[in-house]
């Protein structure tokens, strides 16, 4: 599974205002419409402006507005997504940061979480027996 965080960038600054993580959506829509997975509030950002499409080579960027999506001050139709990529939405409007990673599934996530907790607990306490974390996990989420 693929994991894209797409973040508003302050304008003017390269700081962070806002971010989205998407973990198994094939497309993400960028735009002002409220249809959109991620709406931006911008007179320059059209209804449907960006999509983020996953395919067999991994993520591209395809640009779906009036006013153009630009990566280095330079127009694009479309375009692999690299991570740290930075997408500007028009030529002066807001700016987006893309940072990817294969993520992984949530049974992982819990098998990782227990045996983190379980060697914590091993070394914390390295002469007493390990407790099993397993059903106390399942039972917090």
């Amino acid at each position: 599974m693929s994991v894209i965080t797409l973040t508003l960038l302050l304008p003017g600054k390269a700081l962070p205002v806002q971010s989205w993580t998407f973990k198994s959506d094939s497309t993400i829509r960028v735009g002002r419409a409220a249809d959109n997975d991620v709406v931006l509030y911008s007179a320059v950002v059209s209804r449907h402006h960006l999509e983020f499409r996953l395919g067999d080579q991994g993520w591209e960027a395809v640009n779906i507005g009036a006013n153009g999506t630009y990566v280095s001050g330079q127009p694009i139709e479309s375009m692999p997504v690299e991570d740290g990529l930075i997408i500007r939405l028009a030529s002066s409007g807001p700016k987006i940061q893309i940072h990817l990673e294969e993520g992984v599934s949530p049974a992982q996530a819990i098998l990782t979480q227990q045996r983190s907790k379980a060697s914590s607990a091993a070394e914390e306490h390295p002469q007493s027996p390990k407790k099993d974390n397993a059903r106390e996990t399942m039972v917090n989420k």
